[in-house]
Order: C-alpha cells, then sequence, then structure tokens
C-alpha cells in the first residue's frame, strides 16, 4: 500500500497530455501545491503539510515518472522535460479549481517549480525553491573535483541504456545511498518512509532517469532561452538551500538574484531532506513567502 499523508485525501487527478498524477490533497484555504524531490515521493511533504493545512488547501502530488503517478515513455524529450511536467502542476490545479496558487518545489519538483514561475506567471502567485539552483546554473557551477557530489546528474544524462540497466541492477543500493548521505539527521526518516522511497524508486527507474536526461538537454535549452531573452520570476520567490556556494564556490544568492528580483534567499543548518529535518523552519519559511 501507498503511504501518504495522514488525513489527506489520496486521489487521481489530470496532468497534461493525458498523464494522470496521484495527489496527496488536504486543509483548506488558499491553495498552496508542494513538489517532492529525489528520491521521493509526495510523502516527504507529511510534516509542512500537516502545519499549512490550518490555513491553506495544500495540495501534493507525485511528480510523472514517480511514486503512484503515470510513468509515460520517453518517446521524446519533451515527456520529462520540465515544462511538460509544469505543465501538469497547472492542469491538476486547475481541476481542483484553483486558476491561481502559490508553489513550492524540492530538488526535482523545484525544477519543475522554477519552469512553472516562468512559463505561468499569471497562475504561479509565490513560488518557494528549496536546495537547487536553477537547471542551467547547475551545470555551470559543477566543475573540478567538488563536482563529484552530483555524480548521478553525469551518470543518468547518458544516453538510453546503460544507466537504466546500472540503477535497475542495485536500486536499493543506489537509490539509499543518497537518503544517507544527503540528511544530517536520518533518524527524522522513518523506516517505513524510507522503504517506500526505495520500493517507489526501484518501480520507476527508467522514468527517473528520463527526468534527469531532460535536464542535461531540453531542460538547458529552455532556461537559455529564457536567459537570452531576459525573462525573470514575476512572483515573490523564496529559496532555502544548504550553503552550496561555499562549497562548490559561487554566490548562490547572486545566481538566484539574476532570475528573481523580488528574492528572500535564505541559508539553513538542515540537510538536503530540510522538510523533513526542519519542517517547522520550511513551514514558517513558506508562511513568509505567502505574507509577501
Amino acid at each position: 500500500m501507498t503511504l501518504t499523508i495522514p488525513g489527506f485525501d489520496h486521489i487521481r487527478l489530470p496532468g497534461a497530455d493525458g498523464v494522470e498524477l496521484a495527489t496527496a490533497v488536504g486543509g483548506s484555504g488558499s491553495p498552496v501545491v508542494l513538489l517532492h524531490g529525489f528520491p521521493q515521493t509526495h510523502l516527504m511533504w507529511r510534516h509542512v503539510a500537516e502545519r499549512l493545512a490550518d490555513e491553506h488547501t495544500v495540495i501534493c502530488p507525485d511528480l510523472r515518472g514517480y511514486g503512484a503517478s503515470d510513468k509515460p515513455a520517453a518517446a521524446d524529450p519533451d515527456v520529462y522535460a520540465k515544462r511538460t511536467m509544469a505543465a501538469d502542476v497547472v492542469t491538476l490545479a486547475a481541476a481542483l479549481g484553483h486558476e491561481r496558487f502559490a508553489l513550492v518545489g524540492h530538488d526535482r519538483g523545484a525544477l519543475v517549480a522554477f519552469r512553472a514561475g516562468l512559463d505561468h506567471p499569471e497562475t504561479i502567485t509565490h513560488l518557494g525553491i528549496l536546495d537547487i539552483v536553477p537547471t542551467l546554473d547547475m551545470w555551470n557551477v559543477l566543475h573540478g573535483a567538488p563536482a563529484a557530489i552530483g555524480y548521478h546528474l553525469f551518470l543518468m544524462a547518458q544516453p538510453p541504456g546503460l544507466p537504466e540497466t546500472m540503477i535497475a541492477a542495485s536500486a536499493d543500493a543506489f537509490f539509499g545511498s543518497f537518503l544517507d548521505a544527503w540528511a544530517n539527521d536520518p533518524t527524522t526518516m522513518p523506516e517505513d518512509v524510507r522503504a517506500e522511497y526505495l520500493r517507489a524508486s526501484a518501480a520507476a527507474v527508467t522514468s527517473i532517469v528520463a527526468d534527469y536526461r531532460a535536464s542535461a538537454g531540453i531542460d538547458v535549452m529552455h532556461d537559455q532561452a529564457d536567459l537570452d531573452a531576459g525573462s525573470q520570476l514575476a512572483m515573490p520567490v523564496t529559496v532555502v538551500q544548504q550553503d552550496w556556494g561555499a562549497q562548490l564556490g559561487y554566490d548562490a544568492a547572486g545566481v538566484w538574484k539574476a532570475w528573481a528580483p523580488d528574492l528572500d534567499h535564505r541559508l539553513t543548518r538542515a540537510g538536503h531532506f530540510m522538510a523533513e529535518e526542519a519542517p517547522d523552519e520550511i513551514a514558517a519559511a513558506i508562511r513568509g513567502l505567502l505574507a509577501r
């Protein structure tokens, strides 16, 4: 049985191009959509979602290709482009009656949220980003020996075949290594939750790789086109991340300021899985964003 957020309804909703997304929905009030990261499902938002549900309708889908959502074959690069995944989110929210909503994403979900903010400025009222820089900037800051921390980005960027075979052959070891290495406090991820992430990821190797492969190709093209056009995020933006700038030698706040003029950039002492390790901090950051 798929684990979901206690007290939330777990339903299937339409995304773009006939794809259906498994979604947890709870609370009442102005809508906030929360997008999960890798190698996780919507379950990563359980603590934050419960904290926000008193004041907001909280919508937590599994991204296409992840969890219990549909996993279409990557017949062309557009299938897992963040532009397409952003269209999923806008379509899903509209199906619930929300033409405008706040959007917060972590990791892969943050890349989708970033693209949604650029592509749908009339729809996204506020944008929250946890622990990324945009795709184009991500490739630009990964250089030298410190870039080894992102080895999986390079592995899954390879042509179809070898990455899928290698990962599927040792799925629990592969996905589990990130759950271990990226958590400052592993005790915040109970065994049943960890097992759910591993089960869901092992069942989605092909689509997860396709999502990452898109970020080495079509997503870069889309970001570069926006950069060349001078496009920026029109809504208030809050970014919460670890101090990657110090670790990799770049100005993280400066990178984000170029995209987001109305920016609140924060550093956290929590690990990558900050919504689970520091839910009070992340919920407070989201409330602060929504108050702007």
